[in-house]
């Protein structure tokens, strides 16, 4: 005699796989934002800036400044002053050198037609921010030649 419990089981195992997948997907917060630089030429005196709100001071972010740029960018690279400041603190800043480009692989970064976009980690691993509330950013470059000319925004993502 031949037992059905193999067939009996399917809508189970079905199930179950379901539940397993809608329960371990994650939803990512993410927080991005982007000042457009006028004309296309960044001056050493204008700053980006925004401003988030942590409300999570126990789950891990990621912080990236991001640059989008055109193929006429003069530069392999951007060096930018970037400061952070937690709710009730002052602005710590941190000087970055962010790589758009090489002589092996072109820009870098996601590109479409003449604009590119460099997402550059400036945290080496996730870390949870200290403390709830707002969070205000500014970001200025400090290259050489001011103004930059064909950068055309700047901005800071957290996920």
């Amino acid at each position: 005699m031949r037992t059905f419990t193999g067939l009996l089981n399917w809508p189970v195992q079905l199930l179950a796989i379901i539940f397993l997948g809608l329960t371990g997907c994650e939803t990512i917060n993410i927080y991005e934002h982007h000042v457009p630089i006028q004309n296309q030429t960044w001056s050493r005196g204008s700053v980006c800036a925004g401003s988030f709100r942590v409300t999570d001071t126990l789950k891990p972010h990621q912080l990236y400044v991001v640059v989008r740029h055109t193929d006429a960018y003069a530069f392999s690279n951007i060096w930018l002053e970037v400061s952070l400041k937690a709710p009730g603190d002052s602005f710590k800043t941190q000087r970055v050198n962010v790589t758009l480009g090489n002589d092996y692989q072109g820009w870098l970064g996601t590109g479409m037609d003449d604009i590119w976009e460099v997402r550059s980690l400036l945290t080496g691993t996730p870390k949870p921010f200290n403390r709830a509330g707002m969070y205000e950013f500014r970001i200025r470059q400090i290259m050489r030649e001011d103004p930059l000319k064909h950068i055309m925004s700047a901005g800071l993502r957290v996920e």
